[in-house]
Order: structure tokens, then C-alpha cells, then sequence
């Protein structure tokens, strides 16, 4: 695989950069990620891994584009309003970037469409906005040995988790979160509020370690998760250890 003059121009100042370099970037312009939802966290996960030059970017998204995404779902313009948010991120992220490979999934994630969707990506990152997705997303990324990044936010606060499935000792959301809450549908933005910078500071991180994890660089936040409160400014790193009675350890 060779560099043309456009591609060292592009990348150019990630290329010179000791821990990624020529061989870094090739490894990204190789690698796929599938990212679960186009909303406050997809939009800048989306904008920076496009950015960056990452192969092949899926999208998971079957909602529509509303005047009440445009505080925090950067991706979107006025004139996306009522188009389907994969579709419409598609477009927009052409226009960063038009030399990957983007596909739009433009469908709700199950239990019977995950695999055939999933199975063809190096890392899955979530981005969604509810439990039901998020467990349907940990339980096949565990099951399958795959790389998940995962975040969420409410309100002021957010949670980033890494989780290597290839190894042994890594944790899985159900380790945090034992058993799904009660209404696992609900869109905590919706009924709680956020604030729009702060998807974009969480979704910033979570293109932060998928490139993290691709280039093996740095060092990983599996067994962590990452707490973020933006009213105070605290970033803290919390060990998440592996809960012996938890489901991960029987699929083992």
C-alpha cells in the first residue's frame, strides 16, 4: 500500500508523529469501525474517524433528523431535517473526507440483525442512548472477541469504557451493570437533559481510544472507566474489576 501525495497531505500531521507514523496510518486506512448510533456521541466520533482516516465506517441509525438533535448532533445541518441520520451523516462526512468507505445501516439494532451487520468490523463503538442497545452491543462484542468502546452521557455527566474482549481479564458492562434497568428503552437525553458540549467531549474520547486501541498505543482503559463531571471538570479513572458471578465470565 502506497501513500499518494493528497493521502501524506492529509494525514500529514498524524504521519509524523512517532507512535503512529507511516505504518500507523496504513493501519488505519486498513481498519473498520462500527459505530452505533449518529446522535450526541456518533456525530464526533464520526466527524474525527473520518477525519482520521479509518478505512471503513459503518452506521447504525434508523431515526430521523429533528430541530431538537442540532445542540449536540454537530454532524447535521438545517436542511437534514426529516432525512435519516445515517444517511444524512454519510453525506456531510463525504465532505470531510471522500476517499473511505462509509456504509449506512439505516435500521434499529436486534438480536437478529447484529451479527450480519457487526461481523465484517475490526472495533464497535456505542454511541447509542439506550440500555436495550447498549447490553445487545457488550453481549455480542463479548461473545465475539471484539474491541467495544462504549459512552454515555445525562445531564452533566459522562462515562467512557473501553472493552478488549480478546483478552481474558477484561470486564463487560454487565460488571458495572449488573441487570438492565427497568425501562431499558428510554432516552435519558430526552426526559433528562444534556448539555450539548459534553457529547462532544465524550465522543471526542471515544475516537481517542478506537484509535488507541487499532494502533496499540498508549494505555488502555479496559478495566476502567473513564467519569466525567463537566460542571466541575473532574476527570476521574475508576477500576472496574471483573465480577466473578457476572455473564462475561461464562462465555468465556
Amino acid at each position: 500500500m502506497k501513500f499518494t501525495k493528497k493521502q501524506i497531505e492529509r494525514y500529514s500531521r498524524q504521519i509524523i508523529l512517532k507512535k503512529v507514523g507511516v505504518i500507523g496510518q496504513k493501519k488505519l486506512l486498513k481498519s473498520s469501525v462500527l459505530v452505533v448510533g449518529a446522535g450526541g456521541l456518533g456525530s464526533p466520533i464520526l466527524i474525527y474517524l473520518t477525519a482520521l482516516g479509518i478505512g471503513k465506517i459503518g452506521i447504525v441509525d434508523k431515526d430521523k433528523v429533528e430541530l431538537s438533535n442540532f445542540g449536540r448532533q454537530i454532524i447535521f445541518k438545517n436542511n437534514d431535517i426529516k432525512k435519516n441520520k445515517s444517511t444524512a451523516a454519510i453525506n456531510n462526512l463525504k465532505k470531510i473526507n471522500p476517499n473511505i468507505k462509509l456504509i449506512s445501516f439505516n435500521k434499529n439494532l436486534d438480536s437478529k440483525n447484529i451479527n450480519t451487520i457487526a461481523k465484517k468490523f475490526d472495533v464497535i463503538v456505542d454511541g447509542s442512548d439506550n440500555f436495550r442497545t447498549r447490553f445487545l452491543v457488550n453481549d455480542y462484542c463479548l461473545k465475539n472477541k471484539k474491541t467495544l468502546v462504549s459512552g454515555a452521557i445525562s445531564k452533566f455527566d459522562g462515562q467512557v469504557y473501553t472493552f478488549n474482549f480478546s483478552k481474558e481479564k477484561s470486564p463487560c458492562l454487565r460488571c458495572f451493570i449488573p441487570t438492565m434497568p427497568g425501562d431499558p428503552d428510554t432516552d435519558n437525553c430526552e426526559y433528562e437533559g444534556v448539555l450539548g458540549p459534553l457529547a462532544g467531549i465524550i465522543g471526542s474520547i471515544q475516537a481517542n481510544e478506537v484509535v488507541k486501541e487499532i494502533l496499540e498505543i498508549g494505555e488502555s482503559l479496559c478495566g476502567y472507566i473513564l467519569i466525567v463531571d463537566s460542571l466541575k471538570l473532574n476527570f476521574r479513572k475508576v477500576k472496574l474489576n471483573k465480577r466473578s458471578n457476572c455473564y462475561c465470565n461464562d462465555k468465556k
